[in-house]
């Protein structure tokens, strides 16, 4: 689950806006709604997701076949119906509100949509979990394999519950339509 502790230079200045913002909409009367997506994807998706729909797309055998891990992602049309619902709930102002897909995914059922829809097969091979955990301390390849294979998921229930909402694009299709979009401007 997600914590409200960041470990990475990253989540901590994205909380540190966060509360900046806070303050600054408690000192001028301003509504706030704070949104937290997990990775967000769709079509023209770009950098670390980017990369994940090349490597799938150049067919190479990924060693992630054994794995079980589970990551929630938020399609970039989930991410903008939320924005709209929350700027118009009453009950939104005030609120710090999870969002995913509502589908948690391993990597490898991760890769497997994303083949699909970029119509090629996914090429997936097992690795035992020790070789990759070792795989993760290496300078180059380390931080992006680490995203691949660790374990990210959050809980949105609260948000759903809160303001009735939910993502009107299902995880499988979005993935599968991310991937073809990428193949259609390659």
């Amino acid at each position: 689950m997600r914590r409200n502790h960041p470990e990475s230079p990253y989540g901590h200045s994205k909380l540190a806006t966060e509360r900046a913002l806070a303050e600054a909409a408690r000192a001028t009367g301003i509504e706030l709604v704070i949104i937290r997506p997990p990775l967000v994807y769709g079509p023209g998706v770009r950098a670390n997701f980017e990369a994940l729909l090349r490597l799938v797309a150049s067919g190479a055998p990924l060693p992630f076949a054994a794995l079980d891990n589970r990551r929630s992602f938020l399609h970039a049309d989930n991410l903008t119906d939320l924005i709209a619902v929350s700027a118009l709930h009453p009950a939104a102002p005030g609120q710090v509100l999870l969002a995913s897909d509502g589908v948690d995914l391993s990597t490898p059922a991760l890769i497997r949509l994303l083949a699909q829809g970029l119509g090629r097969p996914a090429r997936l091979f097992p690795v035992p979990g020790p070789a990759l955990t070792l795989a993760r301390r290496l300078p180059r390849i380390g931080p992006r394999l680490a995203s691949l294979v660790s374990s990210l998921q959050l809980d949105d229930s609260a948000t759903r519950a809160l303001l009735g909402w939910t993502p009107p694009v299902a995880a499988e299709g979005g993935l599968i339509a991310t991937g073809r979009a990428f193949a259609a401007v390659r």
